[in-house]
C-alpha cells in the first residue's frame, strides 16, 4: 500500500525593517535572528525523517528556512517551487463570512485572485495524495500559513471558506498521510514541540505560552 507523509513546516519568523506596517509582510526579507534559530531546530527536529525531498516556496524567508533545514539533512535534495508559495488558495466568495474575513479577501486584486488558485490546485495535484511509486515517500513543504491551512481543509473535505482563520506557528510541523484507498489523515498540526517556549509564536500571551 503505498503511503505518503506529507511535512509540511511553516518559514521562520521573518525579519521586519523599522518601520513595516503591522500586518504586512514584505516579500524581500529573509529571516530574523528567532527565525533563523527556529529553522535550525526545526532541522534537528527532522533528522530522523527518512525525506526524499525538501520542497520551498520562492520567497527569501522559505529559502532561508529550507536551507537551515537542509544543513541537519545531508542528501536530501532541495527544490524551489512556485506551488509552495505564499499565494491566495481560493478565490473565496465573501458573503455570509465574518467582516473581518470579507475585508482580509478584498485586499487581494484580480491578479492574485487567479493565479493563486491555479498554483494552490496545482500543488493539491503535485503533493496532496499518495505517491506513483510503490513505496513510502516523504516530502516536505516548506511554505506559507496559506497552503498550510488549505491542504488541512483539502484533507477534511471541509468547505472552501474553511482555509481562513487556521493559524500556523514559524516552524510549526504539520503533517498529513495519504494512503492508497483510504482518506487522508491528518498525523499533527502546528506541532511546536522541537521550539523552545521562548521562540514559540503562539499568538497567546506570555503567561500563556507552554
Amino acid at each position: 500500500m503505498a503511503t505518503r507523509l506529507l511535512w509540511l513546516a511553516r518559514h521562520g519568523e521573518q525579519e521586519r525593517p523599522v518601520g513595516t506596517p503591522p500586518g504586512v509582510d514584505p516579500p524581500e526579507a529573509g529571516l530574523s535572528d528567532r527565525g533563523r534559530q527556529q529553522a535550525a531546530l526545526l532541522g534537528e527536529r527532522l533528522r530522523p525523517v527518512p525525506l526524499d525531498a525538501i520542497h520551498h516556496g520562492p520567497l527569501p524567508r522559505a529559502a532561508q528556512t529550507a536551507e537551515l533545514v537542509a544543513a541537519a539533512l545531508p542528501g536530501v535534495p532541495v527544490r524551489a517551487t512556485d506551488l509552495a508559495g505564499d499565494h491566495l488558495p481560493e478565490d473565496t466568495d465573501p458573503a455570509g463570512l465574518p467582516p473581518a474575513y470579507a475585508r482580509f479577501l478584498a485586499a487581494f486584486d484580480a491578479g492574485e485572485r487567479a493565479d493563486g488558485p491555479r498554483l494552490t490546485a496545482a500543488a493539491v495535484r503535485r503533493f496532496a495524495g499518495p505517491p506513483d511509486e510503490s513505496g513510502d515517500r516523504h516530502d516536505l513543504l516548506v511554505t506559507h500559513t496559506f497552503l498550510i491551512a488549505w491542504l488541512v481543509r483539502d484533507a477534511f473535505g471541509a468547505p472552501g471558506a474553511r482555509w481562513l482563520g487556521l493559524g500556523h506557528h514559524n516552524a510549526g510541523l504539520t503533517v498529513i498521510r495519504y494512503r492508497t484507498g483510504t482518506p487522508p489523515t491528518l498525523i499533527a498540526f502546528n506541532d511546536v514541540a522541537h521550539l523552545p517556549v521562548e521562540l514559540r509564536g503562539t499568538g497567546l500571551p506570555a503567561e500563556y505560552r507552554f
